[in-house]
């Protein structure tokens, strides 16, 4: 691997890395690509190309996984939940996660009750597929 291919996927772990660890805070584009030391075009088609989606699409996934955990190990209101993982409306975030679940939140929450598996088989099953 070239030193600058090395250096280009660090900058994307950067930025990913900010994603994850600030997966509830309005991230965009822009201070991503600061985050990253890079314009915001070259941002989005390198981290694209690295990771196999768009920055936005990762955001969105990271939400929906965190929302996955919190509907099945918690009593919250799917709309505290929503606003808690970083969506801005209860509309976009039950549309995004029916997209990548399958489900509706009130739906994956009512299927998923508690039973005593391992947390690696229940975060293995539970993933959301791209």
């Amino acid at each position: 691997m070239s030193r600058a291919v090395e250096e280009t996927n660090r900058r994307m772990l950067r930025a990913r890395d900010a994603m994850d660890r600030g997966y509830a805070q309005p991230l965009d584009v822009p201070a991503l690509a600061r985050i990253a030391h890079v314009s915001q075009a070259h941002f989005t088609r390198t981290f694209r190309a690295t990771f196999g989606e768009t920055p936005h699409r990762y955001l969105q996934r990271r939400r929906v996984e965190r929302a996955m955990f919190l509907l099945r190990d918690t009593n919250r209101p799917v709309t505290e939940i929503c606003f808690d993982v970083g969506f801005g409306s209860l509309g976009t975030f039950s549309r995004t996660f029916r997209d990548i679940v399958g489900r509706s939140p009130r739906t994956y929450r009512k299927e998923t009750a508690a039973v005593d598996v391992p947390t690696c088989f229940t975060k293995a099953w539970t993933r959301p597929s791209t």
